[in-house]
């Protein structure tokens, strides 16, 4: 379990630097501290997403698989390879823990 936090830092640790080239300003104003933006399903629909959800297992594995399928170092933020019905029911997984 240690081995696999330690590897989720590293994977936001590379997308927090692509974003942070990007803008160097900081993250965008209407994300609140504690939060961070990520876009989901076919028509990328933004959602903020309280860093609490990092710890979710179902979470981890969204973020691995938007890091296998889109990487982290372009500038449109992260985008998760799932629909939207299938983000929901991860949120809904983590607000349980």
């Amino acid at each position: 379990m240690a081995r696999q936090g330690a590897q989720l830092k590293k994977m936001l640790r590379r997308c927090s630097s692509s974003l942070a080239r990007r803008d160097e300003a900081g993250p965008p104003e209407d994300v609140p501290r504690g939060h961070f933006a990520v876009y989901v399903g076919a028509g990328r629909s933004r959602y903020i997403v309280p860093v609490a959800c990092l710890d979710a297992p179902e979470f981890q594995e969204l973020l691995r698989k938007a890091e296998e399928e889109f990487g982290f170092g372009h500038d449109m933020g992260i985008t998760l390879p799932c629909d939207e019905a299938t983000f929901h029911a991860v949120l809904a997984a983590a607000a349980i823990r």
